[in-house]
């Protein structure tokens, strides 16, 4: 069994998702998210101006965001978001523990700027989600710098 398969259900159970609800969406992720890759989050989701959308799952890799919609009629599976997180820019979230949710904004890469709102069961778990956020997240902000692998030794001649 790979690390995705291992984690997938533990990271959604966290949260309280339905079985029934992780195994609908889990063929799109699975399609995503590399077979080594191992979620950190795996929530419910709205979109904040959108209530009628439909209900959106969101998971969140150490490389990976991806978001699928579920249409509320037909109950049809989509994939709304499948991006690397170092294609994100503009990534912020805003926690608010009166109302028990976070909201999460990043640009995509083709520009669109996404929002999301996270609701939790209480407060302590809005400030869990946003350390989370910010540990997977922060890596991101810093400088890259460059790592020496290996170095090549001059030969000596004797």
């Amino acid at each position: 069994m790979d690390v995705f398969s291992r984690t997938f259900l533990p990271a959604a159970a966290e949260t309280g998702l339905a079985a029934q609800t992780v195994t609908r969406h889990m063929p799109i992720f699975r399609r995503c998210v590399g077979s080594g890759d191992a979620p950190v989050l795996v929530t419910r989701c709205s979109r904040p101006g959108r209530p009628v959308a439909g209900d959106y799952l969101l998971l969140l890799t150490h490389r990976r965001l991806v978001v699928t919609r579920q249409s509320r009629v037909l109950h049809r599976l989509q994939l709304h978001l499948n991006t690397e997180l170092r294609e994100l820019s503009n990534v912020t979230w805003s926690p608010d523990p009166r109302l028990h949710a976070v909201e999460l904004a990043a640009t995509a890469i083709d520009g669109v700027r996404e929002r999301f709102l996270i609701r939790t069961a209480n407060p302590k778990q809005v400030w869990q989600l946003d350390q989370l956020l910010h540990h997977a997240f922060r890596t991101r902000l810093r400088n890259p710098r460059e790592r020496v692998v290996a170095t090549v030794g001059a030969r000596v001649l004797t």
